[in-house]
């Protein structure tokens, strides 16, 4: 099969700088078009400049990197630096990037991109809010119908939240988003919590990165070194998880995870339970299933793929 075409919607973070090596490592099963940012870990300004950075890490300056949407739909911005550090890839100490912004705002190439391609051949991998992806739904419904697939890492459902106690980061950002993507009648396959809190970068797995003794390699260490003392103390867990490479791994080899098609539904109106991804796992509603939600993961033949592939970087 030819490689799947993707466009990689961001807000790098370490975990996303980590699905990004990981899709540009593997061009036989991933065409990336492009990376689009988002406000979310951090804010704009830093997720643009963190994407370019991660390009330049993996040698692909020639990748178009865009700017969109610099807040939530509805909501005030919330971002994550007590978790990612004022950079958003604290950890490594990385060069700043020297390839230039595209001019064109990240909903705009989204919507020309869609339209101009044959239906269908196209799957977008939203790594943090949903904001432009729903926003350019919105501008241009037309391109609803045009999209493959949508995999995307946020929510929980048996994990409950890591942001409240009922949300996850990405989905609570801007909930408004979530719910027009979730509705949207697209084919979606989530990578909740509950699948990502068993890909823990335990120090066996974080000492093999680092053996690579390549720049990702190296990199991709320092980045889990890095967040992973949020984390660690957060669950008492052997490692950090390791969210959105999730994303990439499913398309290069499905099989890694195993889920549900079920209901997924957003909670936008209690303040208590914002941004809730209401998972009908147990089918108890007779609401139509609109998601593949995940359950489980390999954990190590997740691990052992991205060692692989990052040692080809």
């Amino acid at each position: 099969m030819p490689p799947r075409k993707i466009i990689i919607d961001t807000d790098p973070g370490q975990d996303d700088a980590v699905a990004i090596l990981l899709a540009l490592a593997s061009p036989e099963d991933i065409d990336v078009l492009a990376l689009t940012c988002v406000a979310g870990n951090v804010p704009l300004d830093l997720t643009s400049k963190n994407a370019r950075i991660v390009c330049e890490l993996a040698g692909r300056p020639d990748l178009p990197v865009y700017a969109g949407c610099d807040c939530p739909l509805g909501r005030p911005l919330v971002t994550a630096e007590h978790v990612h550090g004022k950079t958003g890839l604290d950890g490594p100490d990385l060069p700043d990037p020297t390839m230039e912004l595209c001019k064109e705002h990240a909903v705009d190439y989204i919507i020309d991109t869609l339209r101009a391609a044959p239906a269908k051949t196209i799957t977008l991998c939203p790594l943090g809010p949903l904001t432009n992806i729903a926003t350019a739904f919105q501008r241009a419904p037309d391109i609803v119908e045009k999209v493959q697939e949508i995999v995307l890492m946020g929510g929980g459902y048996f994990e409950g939240g890591n942001i409240t106690p009922t949300a996850e980061f990405n989905i609570y950002v801007d909930p408004q988003a979530a719910d027009i993507v979730f509705k949207s009648g697209i084919p979606i396959v989530v990578m909740p919590l509950d699948v990502t809190h068993k890909a823990l970068v335990t120090k066996p797995r974080n000492d093999a990165f680092r053996a690579l003794a390549t720049p990702a390699g190296i990199a991709v260490a320092q980045m889990t070194d890095f967040f992973e003392r949020f984390d660690k103390e957060k669950y008492g867990s052997a490692g950090a998880p390791l969210h959105d490479p999730c994303v990439t791994a499913y398309l290069i080899n499905p099989d890694l995870f195993t889920g549900r098609h079920i209901n997924v539904e957003i909670e936008t109106q209690s303040e208590l339970t914002m941004g809730m991804t209401v998972a009908d796992w147990w089918r108890v509603t007779d609401r139509a299933p609109n998601a593949t939600f995940m359950g489980d993961i390999d954990a190590d033949g997740f691990f052992a793929l991205l060692t692989d592939r990052l040692a080809r970087l």
